[in-house]
């Protein structure tokens, strides 16, 4: 029989039969209870006989001070380790490039972070790099549709073609940005850049140079624009392009970008990320163009000066300033963001110059071809070159009294009698029309004018 002892309304102990057990019987019919259980606590539901539950996967077990062996606690396991087993004592770390599951009962491998064409911030950029590329198109097209009329032709066409050349190479550089990193796609991508921008910026500094030496070569015995003709603007943007060509072979030759695979910024993802390889190189690079850009922005400031109400070097003094202010700010940013936002910063930087430069250069040029043709003409063009020789004329007169100089009032009152025609324009469009090649003396242009 089996005996319950339990306690009584009264309070006292009684004797319960509540089963049988029979060994003689087949397993299964041993025992046989036939009414509930009463355990010291009253209920009838079954107590347990450990002092701690079973710690799960996940978990390791940390014994309870001054307890039985059989008392301890389940603690989760630690960042970066697993435990697939129940009562477990310890954890295992996962290797390098794999991470635990929320569960922390197995490892995965980890997430490979990079910026791809899939995700919507690199289509947002590489939408904006192909409608770069495609607007400089247009722009060209628009250009060379119009290119024997006087706005073109007087803003030298061989520099401006050539620059669009050059914006839409920066354009679509930027792609190369996007994407998983390759060792020569590293290799491509800096050295792209590096080149793509200094022949723009070449062009811009040669563009900014004609200005000023157009404007000197009007000034009574000035033999100037002898020294930066056609052959010498060529030579100025393949010399400076030459220089950072050189510095990138360098680069690649000593210690080329390659891609590596990231495992310290993020503890639970791996960074596809092109590294410098010569951080060196790519600062020597990066300063080339900045130097460039800087010197360009000097000289576009000296020449936005000049007399005249619409003069080129106003536009490119303020495509240059966003360019600099651009890439001022790309040098922090760059360095403080993390994983693939470090190339976003980059595709931005590329991008946004990019966009400052042919808005700020060409858009007022379009705008006057497309909406304003009659500043697009003959007449207009006429009126350029009788502004320069009404300025020749009155330096000659202060060349015969000895003054050296045009009366700043006289200056003032030409250049507000044309709106949107500039005397270096002038200078140029009527020396083309006058068909006068190489230095031209005083006397010369005394006849001509």
């Amino acid at each position: 029989e089996l005996i319950n002892w339990k306690r009584n309304e009264n309070g006292g102990l009684e004797f319960v039969t509540v089963g049988h057990y029979d060994d003689s019987l087949s397993p299964g019919q041993k025992l046989d209870i036939k009414r509930e259980i009463s355990w010291a606590d009253g209920g009838v539901q079954v107590p347990v006989s450990v002092c701690s539950d079973s710690c799960p996967p996940g978990k390791r077990k940390v014994l309870q001070e001054g307890k039985p062996y059989c008392c301890y606690d389940c603690v989760p396991c630690a960042e970066g380790e697993i435990s697939n087993s129940t009562d477990s004592s310890d954890c295992s770390p996962c290797p390098n490039e794999f991470w635990p599951n929320a569960e922390k009962n197995f490892c995965r491998p980890k997430l490979l972070e990079f910026l791809s064409f899939h995700e919507i911030l690199g289509i947002i950029l590489s939408a904006c790099s192909i409608a770069g590329a495609c607007l400089t198109i247009i722009t060209a097209i628009v250009l060379f549709k119009h290119r024997f009329t006087p706005v073109v032709k007087a803003n030298n066409s061989e520099l401006s073609f050539l620059l669009l050349f050059s914006l839409t190479l920066c354009f679509l550089c930027s792609l190369t940005f996007i994407g998983r990193p390759s060792d020569w796609s590293c290799m491509l991508r800096h050295t792209a850049f590096g080149i793509t921008f200094v022949l723009c910026i070449s062009c811009v500094l040669g563009k900014t140079i004609v200005v000023l030496m157009a404007f000197k070569a009007t000034i009574p015995g000035s033999n100037v624009a002898k020294w930066f003709g056609l052959a010498q603007q060529r030579m100025t943007v393949v010399s400076f392009t030459f220089v950072q060509v050189l510095i990138c072979i360098i680069w690649l030759v000593l210690q080329p970008p390659y891609s590596n695979r990231n495992l310290t910024v993020y503890k639970e993802k791996i960074i596809l990320e092109c590294a410098l390889g010569s951080a060196l190189g790519f600062w020597a690079v990066l300063g080339y163009i900045g130097l460039l850009a800087v010197f360009c922005f000097v000289l576009a400031v000296l020449a936005r000066k000049l007399p005249d109400n619409f003069n080129e070097a106003k536009l490119i003094t303020f495509s240059m300033f966003i360019f600099c202010a651009v890439w001022i700010t790309f040098i922090p940013a760059y360095i403080s963001s993390p994983g693939k936002f470090t190339v976003a910063v980059e595709v931005f930087a590329i991008l946004a110059s990019s966009f400052g430069l042919i808005i700020c250069i060409f858009f007022p040029k379009c705008f006057i071809i497309l909406f304003r043709p009659e500043k697009n003409t003959k007449k207009h063009l006429m009126a350029m070159a009788a502004t320069y020789c009404s300025y020749r004329r009155m330096s000659f007169k202060g060349q015969e009294t000895g003054s050296s100089s045009l009366p700043p009032h006289y200056v003032e009152n030409v250049a507000q009698q044309l709106p949107y025609t500039t005397l270096v324009e002038g200078a140029l469009v009527f020396r083309k029309v006058s068909q006068i090649e190489g230095p031209r003396s005083v006397k010369s242009d005394r006849s001509l004018c």
